[in-house]
């Protein structure tokens, strides 16, 4: 393909900008047409039209990255530096972008899409594109962008793939995501509503546990799923599904995660689910555990279940509420904690099981009940005595 000159497609670009019209390809092609005076060949037509495309529409170069239903992450580092994750660790890619001018541009862009901007005032954003930028099916991809200069070296992009979660309990255990030995322990777990925390690291597989185990909750019961972006689906008859959104561009009208908590509980929930629990919410969800809202459950960053008590601090904080308050809430608010791992190879699954328990000083603890290397520890008793508590063989 040909690619038009600079100016001819700074021209082109400029026209498009101050018009109303959807860009198909019959507007790009007048607007090729009107700046070229009308003398343009079919062929230089068809490549500036092409090329167009690229610059214009959708994600640009990225696209066929995220058309790959393999890819959960596509990553630029600048106008070279292209990278994607299909799940066993990053590769890079052959896109290359002319300068770093046409990847500020495609943030940008994508910015818009987003609702947000992206500018010199305000050089970084979050945010969430619905239905992804070229309109591919399914929860839509979450941007984030950085640019010069700070980011040193290039603007930055980062695209996560959302696709909603599917697995049920059964497909996990059969692929050894859960192990056979603890599947059962499980689904006590969730028959008993004991309330649970998921927690790992990033794209170690929380989402897809928590998927699984909500479809392994009693058909009868109502399920409502609180989340920034749409990425639970479990197999599950009574499931409403809740999503934040953030500020438009002038600033107004965010919906967030812990006003849509809050919203939950007056819509008669048997169990109330936050996809992720990242922020003051967790004060608004601990309230609700507490009050006769049984089977609770959410997911965590936190790379062990040691971790969960401190992590959980942090972002009570948020919310107003201190340390002892928060130990005393948790304490009665969730029994159990799944830990899950991606290792090298970038096999996913659940790597321990624990337990909350209050010490005597009256801080919380996380003791491991199960942990894929060692097995079942002493702690499993006290898992047992809940599940006995509650009737559940």
């Amino acid at each position: 393909m040909t690619t038009p000159d600079s100016d001819l497609l700074a021209r082109v670009r400029e026209r498009l900008a101050h018009s109303a019209a959807v860009l198909t390809p019959d507007v790009m092609a007048a607007a090729l047409r009107a700046e070229c005076g009308g003398v343009l060949g079919d062929t230089d037509l068809l490549d500036g039209l092409a090329y167009l495309e690229t610059e214009l529409v959708g994600a640009g170069r990225l696209e066929p990255l995220l058309a790959d239903p393999a890819v959960a992450d596509v990553l630029v580092c600048g106008p070279g530096r292209v990278w994607i994750d299909r799940g066993a660790g990053l590769e890079r890619t052959d896109v290359v972008f002319e300068d770093d001018d046409a990847v500020r541009r495609l943030a940008a862009r994508l910015a818009l899409a987003a609702g947000r901007r992206l500018d010199d005032a305000q050089p970084w954003v979050d945010g969430h594109l619905p239905a992804g930028p070229g309109g591919r099916a399914g929860s839509g991809i979450r941007l984030h962008a950085v640019l010069p200069p700070l980011a040193h070296g290039g603007t930055c992009i980062s695209l996560r793939v959302l696709r909603p979660a599917t697995q049920t309990l059964d497909s996990l255990v059969d692929g050894g995501a859960v192990p056979a030995e603890v599947a059962h322990l499980v689904r006590r777990v969730v028959a008993a509503r004991l309330a649970f925390l998921v927690v790992g690291g990033t794209g170690s597989g929380k989402t897809t546990l928590l998927n699984g185990l909500l479809g392994a909750v009693d058909p009868v019961e109502r399920v409502l799923c609180v989340e920034d972006a749409h990425e639970l689906d479990p197999v599950h008859p009574h499931v409403v599904s809740l999503l934040a959104r953030g500020a438009n561009v002038e600033g107004v009208g965010a919906v967030t995660v812990r006003d849509l908590v809050r919203q939950a509980l007056r819509m008669r929930p048997d169990r109330i689910v936050v996809g992720e629990v990242r922020g003051a919410e967790v004060v608004d969800l601990l309230t609700a555990l507490n009050t006769g809202h049984d089977g609770g459950a959410g997911t965590v960053h936190a790379n062990s279940p040691r971790e969960v008590p401190a992590r959980l601090e942090a972002l009570a904080a948020l919310g107003g509420l201190g340390r002892e308050a928060l130990h005393a809430q948790l304490a009665a608010a969730f029994q159990v904690v799944f830990a899950v791992h991606r290792w090298p190879t970038g096999r996913r699954g659940l790597r321990s099981i624990g337990v909350v328990d209050r010490g005597d000083d009256g801080y919380v603890r996380v003791l491991p009940a199960w942990e894929r290397d060692r097995g079942f520890t002493a702690a499993v008793d006290h898992v047992h005595a809940l599940l006995d508590e509650r009737g559940v063989p």
